[in-house]
């Protein structure tokens, strides 16, 4: 954790030098004010000397002006590079994330990982601008009080240290356990942020079927898992500082008594007994101040390995820099060629040799069952999962020889659930291409047949539309989608069952803005609905993960029987 960290805090070196000469300065001049309570009492008040503590009064107060700023710089910028860190970290760990296949996200749940994002960096910062900055301070004071106890009387120091291997035992055995049970704890909370995710973005449907209740009780037993989680950590955390202070004050009271003894046989002065008893208590403090210390570092490396476990995830489909121009041979007849190609999900089979080519500017429709592949296909089109075998080709170059960014600037995607981001129309249309014109936004949504419902909006252009577009009915979305699809101006439109689901009159306008989007681009479509694909060039019948037919639609319908009850299905 410790060498990760200092990996994100060398960029900002000289913030660190900054607060760690602070921190020497603080601690310094803290510890100094032992040897002036030293001089005071043997020189001052044992010689009743008035002058002698007038002086040390202003040496004093200089002593705390300085300590005092140096702290404010300590505390700044420790706490500037707590912000600092986390914010890095964040932003290192979302560019990892986008960068991973859907196959992980298909593997992991959204809350968990919005857990780590949020409430483990969260943790981080403050443990980096807090609970680092109150070690080290505590260390160096320890480590300093040490030091001149050992300079102001040796004897009762050796004492002292006797006492140390009996405080650091507890430190290692119980923060270990505190470790531990702080990654439990995390994890548990992590599933309370998966459930909360899905509860309240699926909030219709848990309401329609009356299910409060039990999602109240669901979640109580995880908020009931998550408090026993930490009710073993907050044991041993506590149980590690009661036995640090245990130790430690009984060390400084016994070692006080036998500095009393000394006194009184006089082979030390009152002043050193009491600068060693301050520097005792300085020691004392910095010690149980590092037991509470060692509880938030024990939490930071539990949501360490976390974030690090999810920087550690590799995606599935490996980019790498296009080693062709793919749009080199824009003049190729075929656009895109699929060549027997094989792919498995967990080892189950979902696409089983599939082979067809596509025209530049053909309209291709893919129609069969639930669960033929149709959608797969479009995912393995843009290389979301790589295939086990075969071939598929761009204009006449293979996929895997173009990087992801290249590769997918050839598509433009207009799903089946559309997807509508929690911003405004302008931002949702131009996400394809993020520094469109307002005029070049603006004809985009009249080709899609959506201006007329955008200009009716409260805000129109710059109305936000909410959480994955609430505001909108099911074709205003299509027709977003769609809009955003036209900006994009990518040679292959993938429809993926575009106009399903919705009523006649708004399959009549999604319809209209489609014909306006096919009109330059290769089109491959897939739907459950006749008047879709009547028109195709081809279309392409899968079943069961295969090809089993392609051709013209009187070809198929004559040849056919599951293309045949397809249609059949649909004039019935």
């Amino acid at each position: 954790m410790l060498s990760w960290l200092f990996t994100h805090l060398k960029p900002y070196k000289w913030h660190v030098i900054g607060a760690l000469s602070a921190l020497a300065v603080s601690s310094l001049t803290w510890l100094l004010l032992g040897q002036g309570i030293r001089y005071v009492i043997d020189q001052g008040f044992s010689a009743g000397n008035q002058a002698v503590l007038t002086q040390a009064l202003w040496v004093v107060m200089a002593v705390v002006v300085i300590g005092s700023l140096s702290t404010y710089v300590r505390f700044y910028l420790m706490v500037w590079l707590g912000e600092r860190v986390s914010a890095d970290i964040r932003k290192d760990l979302f560019n990892h994330l986008v960068t991973l296949s859907p196959g992980f996200y298909a593997q992991s749940r959204t809350g968990e990982i919005i857990s780590r994002f949020t409430a483990d960096t969260t943790l981080l910062q403050s443990v980096v601008g807090t609970g680092v900055s109150m070690a080290l301070r505590s260390s160096v004071m320890f480590i300093g009080a040490l030091v001149l106890m050992g300079f102001t009387s040796l004897k009762l120091t050796l004492f002292v240290f006797i006492a140390v291997p009996f405080i650091l035992a507890p430190i290692r055995l119980l923060g270990a356990k505190v470790r531990r049970y702080s990654k439990q704890s995390q994890d548990k909370v992590a599933d309370i942020g998966g459930i909360v995710d899905e509860s309240l973005h699926e909030i219709h449907m848990l309401q329609a079927f009356n299910h409060e209740q039990r999602s109240m009780a669901n979640f109580a037993d995880k908020i009931d898992a998550v408090m026993q989680a930490a009710s073993k950590r907050i044991h041993y955390r506590a149980l590690l500082i009661a036995a640090v202070m245990l130790i430690s004050l009984s060390a400084i009271f016994f070692v006080g008594y036998l500095g009393a003894i000394a006194v009184i046989q006089g082979t030390i002065s009152q002043g050193q007994l009491v600068a060693f008893v301050f520097y005792a208590v300085l020691a004392g403090g910095a010690i149980a101040t590092i037991s509470e210390v060692i509880g938030e570092l024990q939490k930071a490396a539990g949501a360490s390995e976390r974030i690090l476990d999810l920087m550690a995830q590799q995606s599935d489909v490996h980019d790498k820099p296009s080693s062709v121009d793919s749009s080199a041979n824009q003049q190729q007849k075929t656009i895109l060629s699929l060549q027997s190609i094989h792919f498995a999900y967990e080892s189950a089979p979902i696409i089983k040799g599939i082979s067809f080519d596509v025209e530049r500017g053909d309209k291709v429709a893919i129609v069969g069952h639930s669960g033929a592949g149709k959608s797969t296909l479009f995912d393995l089109l843009m290389r979301f999962y790589d295939i086990q075998s075969g071939q598929i080709l761009i204009n006449g170059k293979a996929q895997t020889s173009l990087s992801l960014q290249d590769l997918r600037k050839h598509f433009a995607l207009v799903s089946q659930d559309p997807v509508i981001f929690a911003d405004t129309v302008r931002a949702n249309i131009a996400f394809a291409r993020e520094h469109a014109s307002d005029e070049e936004i603006q004809q985009a949504a009249k080709l899609a047949h959506a201006e007329e419902f955008i200009t009716e909006l409260p805000n129109g252009y710059d109305t936000d539309l909410g959480e994955r577009g609430v505001k909108l009915s099911g074709g205003q979305k299509q027709r977003i989608a769609i809009a955003r699809a036209i900006l994009a101006n990518r040679p292959i439109l993938l429809l993926d069952e575009a106009t399903s689901a919705l009523d006649a009159g708004s399959e009549k306008l999604v319809k209209q803005a489609i014909d306006s989007l096919m009109q330059k681009t290769t089109t491959l479509i897939i739907a459950h609905r006749l008047s879709t694909v009547l028109n195709a060039d081809k279309i392409i019948v899968l079943e069961k993960g295969e090809c089993i037919a392609q051709g013209s639609h009187a070809q198929l319908y004559e040849e056919n029987a599951i293309y045949r009850e397809f249609v059949d299905l649909q004039l019935s």
